[in-house]
């Protein structure tokens, strides 16, 4: 994981207009005021998590512990550990699944953002 002066890596689930759900990574910037207003930390799965789903909310999603794969809906996959910041904004359609791949426990906080307000992704164009 290369984490370059001044941003953060970040992976930003979306929607298509389909309905599907798809990903592409990215960076935030560090020392920028987001507009959020709560936060919690979760250590649990709760039952509507094990099959595929939107995103409750469009939230930030900073893992703490553990290594986690997300599948969208094309079956691609991503990897998020700590460091990496996941954008959850598929909050229509299909969604997306994941699944604890190193440890047993997924440790994270969870940043919801207020309506409307800028998420700050900045993705890779490689």
């Amino acid at each position: 994981m290369e984490i370059k002066s001044g941003f953060v890596p970040a992976v930003r689930m979306m929607n298509n207009p389909d309905g599907t759900s798809r990903f592409e990574k990215g960076k935030i910037p560090t020392l920028k005021p987001m507009n959020t207003a709560s936060f919690w930390i979760s250590t649990i799965t709760e039952e509507w998590e094990k099959n595929i789903h939107p995103a409750p909310r469009r939230q930030y999603v900073v893992t703490l512990k553990g290594s986690i794969l997300f599948t969208v809906s094309d079956g691609s996959t991503f990897l998020i550990e700590p460091g990496i910041i996941l954008l959850a904004e598929d909050t229509k359609g299909e969604g997306h699944t994941w699944d604890i791949i190193e440890g047993k426990e997924w440790e994270r906080l969870y940043i919801p953002m207020a309506e409307n307000a800028d998420d700050f992704f900045i993705p890779d164009f490689e």
